[in-house]
């Protein structure tokens, strides 16, 4: 669901790394959205000085060898970071596990965490700082991210969209923000735009009587009290503009880089 590179920022006692999180490559992309997007993975992969390729314990797919076809062409050095281990049973059948994916590619580490149950993620930390080259900190020790708290609105209100239209309408969709505004009382006062393709996909975001917009609206709000620190209000509209995915100037508002 990344559409954009986004950084993020860890500082801790003796290293501070930059970390990029990327859109995934989509093959065969057709619409321009698509293509904005692989185009920031590659350039993110290009600009990196390591490359943490993320894949599932349980099974190695097509994307995954894509992913890995697009590391070996920038020739970065990459970290295999085996996600999900905790569901790998029996435990013994991890080892072959990690012995056949070794043979795939001449990888700097392999590295078994699992998310979910924060396992290993401290070696994974060292693993990863110890393969970065020596230099000074590129960011304040406080910034953990690169992007602004508008980007963040935006990105809040998409998610709980997601969460809440996965199974009828789960990518289809884009958040603008069009008013950010501090008021008088130190309220907050944020506009968002949800952007749709067709009249009947905005009749599904909005929900019957408006109670889905409603809810979603609530828990996004919810969310942006606390990530910015402060009381919000939010205000969510659904617009229809056909085929927003393919339409340039559109896309370019919502930051992402065309050729």
């Amino acid at each position: 669901t990344t559409r954009h590179s986004i950084l993020g920022v860890l500082t801790r006692p003796g290293f501070q790394m930059v970390l990029a999180d990327t859109p995934g490559l989509h093959r065969g992309a057709g619409r321009r959205l698509n293509q904005a997007m692989n185009r920031a993975a590659a350039a993110s992969i290009a600009d990196a000085d390591l490359v943490a390729l993320i894949a599932d314990a349980a099974r190695w797919t097509a994307e995954d060898d894509a992913v890995l076809e697009r590391i070996c062409e920038a020739g970065r050095p990459a970290v295999l970071v085996l996600n999900k281990v905790d569901l790998v049973r029996p435990k013994e059948r991890l080892l072959p596990l990690i012995e056949r994916l070794a043979a795939l590619h001449d990888f700097a580490a392999i590295v078994p965490v699992s998310a979910l149950k924060e396992g290993n993620l401290d070696e994974l930390l060292r693993v990863l700082a110890g393969l970065l080259p020596e230099g000074p900190p590129l960011y304040p020790e406080d910034q953990v991210t690169d992007r602004s708290e508008r980007f963040l609105a935006a990105e809040i209100v998409r998610e709980k969209l997601t969460l809440a239209l996965r199974e009828e309408l789960p990518y289809g969709i884009a958040v603008e923000i069009e008013a950010f505004e501090e008021g008088e009382d130190g309220q907050l006062g944020i506009g968002a735009v949800i952007w749709v393709e067709r009249e009947g996909q905005k009749k599904i975001v909005i929900g019957e009587g408006g109670q889905r917009l409603k809810a979603i609206g609530r828990a996004a709000r919810l969310e942006l009290n606390e990530a910015l620190g402060r009381r919000v209000h939010l205000t969510t509209w659904v617009k229809v503009r056909d085929n927003w995915a393919d339409n340039e100037a559109l896309l370019r508002q919502l930051g992402h880089e065309l050729p």
